[in-house]
């Protein structure tokens, strides 16, 4: 059968010949054309292609979906593109995409080739592309083709457009794209690619447009900074969390729906006078949003919706001429609605949504509700005044009568007397010296970090089992464990900063402590300090997380993380509890002698030692073993942030400060 068809191809190339008059194709080429077709399965699209067709001269036969353009007789341009309404089955199993390229590689002045929604399946054959050595364009978008892009195709020295969307195209975008000196477009949307982009992307400097939306990509962005780079589309992916640099001449950059985290460059952007789109939704971006974003002369879309993007907005604030739509939705910003949005939003010049933020816009849009403005404050951790913690606590009330509480002051002086003495004791010079603390050095820390430690006791040892290790975490960990910060994982707020309850990715639950620190603190220091607060009796350190300013690299945030002891304080668990969980009084006994020795901890485990730690019975927290923890001592750094802010602070005071009568007060609460 196949035979007869291939005769009756031939039998009409040769009719065609004899037309008087005619100029007519390749009879080699025309063969080819017509095997195409029967490949493809005969679709109704070629309907048109008839045994008398003239392909080069003849325009009964040309339609929008199936055209050849010839020169000199031979055929220079092929399009046949399928319903684009809806993409089609793939071909039958008897395909051979191999065969199919073979046959074009008989149409050797080929330049242009567009094959769309056809149905072709296969892996692209490089070897049979690359004799095609003219093709300048190629679209084979809405088929079935998978595998890598093969490397045959940098053989290809005229190619400029090369388009493959809506496919299965694999594996990592290949480095080798640098060796195709004319490549100016590059459309591999809607495909499998996955791994990070090579950073040979950079060496493309006739590249005009890069769109790889809707894959697998991660990673960093290599710098776009080309000269000719004007199309940026990677949206749908999972890149970041660094914005990329870009040139000058860029007008559209669409990076929707990835897992950028850093800011926006803003002075980057505001020398892009010749950019009119860009969108950054459905990302994490954090800090101000850069109003110039709205008065570039040639924007006229702007998307920043779904990000955690702060700053307060001027009603008096210029934009571009040119805006059609922007989208300042589910942000976190302040202040009020620009003016000029405002009145081209009510003109229908432009499309204006700014929802779920912190604004005072007097709009009466229920669809642009905005939330109060403590959402904002207490989310936007590098904006905003934080107000100061309540002052609360009720005073101990008093203890009991008669000759109850003379035997019980008794027994609380006995047991206070002994305490006092083992904090003293801690405090005695050792007969031999201290080990270096770079000795024991965590794993979390190189050495150089704890150069600077002076020395430390067994104790350390000793207290930190059954601890998790210390280390650092990333923004992104504490943001999971937190929901994003969200206000109902907020615990409460001082004049350092909030506290939140969270719980991390193995389902620890933990306390993160947000403070917002000064710029010219040193924190290496601290951080050693911080991390050998791991006791039995202590709410032990876990670790910390640094958040930096994108424009000088400094610490705007320290977040330390600490254990989270949810079984209530001890004053609970000795006048307010129930009887069956009040504590007995050997319990007492052995919750003080935990107490004193996490004092002692403090005192002497440490070098320099933790003093004037304000010991309250509200500050003393029990676990589910009934293990009493200190929650709550004199972390330098939060003394150190108190001055530079004007406050008090908290210098290290002598000894007595916390000695014996701040013993006994506390001893004689949890014994009576």
């Amino acid at each position: 059968m196949g035979g007869i068809h291939a005769l009756l191809i031939l039998l009409s190339v040769a009719s065609l010949a004899l037309l008087p008059g005619a100029t007519p194709l390749q009879a080699s080429q025309a063969w080819s054309l017509f095997k195409l077709r029967q490949l493809l399965g005969d679709p109704p699209v070629l309907g048109t292609w008839h045994n008398y067709t003239d392909f080069c001269y003849g325009g009964d036969y040309k339609t929008a979906s199936a055209l050849v353009e010839c020169y000199e007789d031979s055929v220079t341009q092929l399009h046949i593109m399928g319903d684009p309404g809806a993409r089609g089955r793939p071909l039958p199993a008897t395909f051979s995409i191999d065969a199919f390229f073979t046959t074009l590689s008989r149409l050797p002045d080929l330049k242009v080739l567009t094959l769309t929604n056809l149905g072709l399946w296969g892996p692209l054959p490089g070897g049979k592309i690359s004799r095609l050595q003219k093709l300048e364009i190629v679209n084979v978008s809405s088929n079935y083709l998978y595998g890598e892009l093969p490397r045959g195709l940098s053989r290809l020295g005229s190619l400029q457009t090369l388009v493959a969307d809506h496919n299965m195209l694999g594996g990592k975008l290949p480095g080798w794209l640098k060796d195709m000196p004319l490549l100016a477009v590059l459309s591999l949307r809607n495909n499998t690619l996955q791994g990070t982009l090579p950073e040979s992307l950079k060496d493309m400097p006739s590249l005009r447009s890069l769109v790889l939306a809707s894959n697998n990509l991660s990673g960093n962005l290599p710098d776009l900074d080309l000269k000719n780079l004007q199309v940026i589309d990677m949206a749908n992916n999972a890149l970041g969390p660094k914005f990329p640099r870009v040139g000058r001449k860029v007008a559209s950059v669409v990076l929707a729906g990835n897992k950028f985290s850093d800011g926006l460059p803003a002075d980057m952007l505001a020398s892009c006078y010749l950019l009119e789109r860009l969108d950054v939704s459905g990302n994490r971006f954090v800090g101000p949003f850069p109003a110039a974003l709205l008065s570039l002369p040639s924007m006229e879309y702007l998307s920043i919706a779904g990000n955690r993007f702060t700053g307060r907005l001027s009603g008096n604030a210029s934009c571009g001429e040119n805006l059609r739509f922007v989208d300042l939705s589910s942000n976190l910003l302040t202040g009020s609605l620009p003016g000029c949005l405002a009145a081209s939003s009510d003109s229908g010049k432009t499309v204006v949504l700014f929802s779920a933020n912190c604004l005072s816009s007097g709009s009466g849009d229920e669809s642009q509700s905005q939330h109060p403005s403590p959402f904002c404050r207490n989310q936007a951790l590098a904006v905003g005044i934080v107000p100061e913690q309540e002052q609360g606590g009720k005073k101990k009330s008093g203890g009991k009568a008669g000759v109850v509480a003379g035997i019980v002051l008794v027994g609380a002086l006995v047991v206070s007397a002994a305490v006092v003495f083992v904090v003293r004791k801690a405090r005695l010079p050792k007969a031999r010296p201290a080990r270096r603390l770079v000795e024991h050095a965590s794993s979390a820390y190189p050495s150089n970090l704890l150069a600077d430690a002076r020395y430390i006791s067994q104790t350390v040892k000793l207290g930190a089992l059954g601890i998790p290790a210390y280390r650092s975490f990333s923004l992104v960990e504490l943001e999971a464990a937190t929901d994003n910060f969200q206000v109902s994982s907020l615990m409460g707020q001082d004049a350092h900063g909030q506290m939140y309850r969270g719980r991390l990715s193995n389902g620890t639950p933990v306390t993160i402590r947000s403070l917002k620190v000064n710029k010219s603190q040193s924190f290496t220091r601290h951080i050693e300090m911080i991390s050998k607060l791991r006791h039995r009796h202590l709410v032990s350190a876990l670790g910390h997380c640094f958040q930096y300013n994108l424009d000088d690299s400094t610490v705007t945030h320290l977040y330390l993380v600490f254990e989270y002891v949810h079984n209530g304080n001890l004053r609970g668990r000795i006048s307010q509890g129930t009887q069956g969980r009040r504590l007995s009084w050997g319990q007492r006994i052995s919750t003080t002698i935990g107490v004193a020795k996490g004092i002692q901890f403090l005192h002497g485990g440490i070098i320099p030692g933790l003093f004037a730690n304000n010991l309250k019975i509200t500050n003393i927290l029990m676990d589910q073993n009934q293990v009493p923890k200190i929650g709550s001592y004199n972390i330098p750094i939060l003394s150190e942030t108190m001055k530079s802010e004007g406050g008090a602070g908290s210098k290290y005071p002598p000894v007595e400060f916390a000695g014996f009568p701040t013993v006994i007060r506390l001893t004689c609460t949890i014994l009576v």
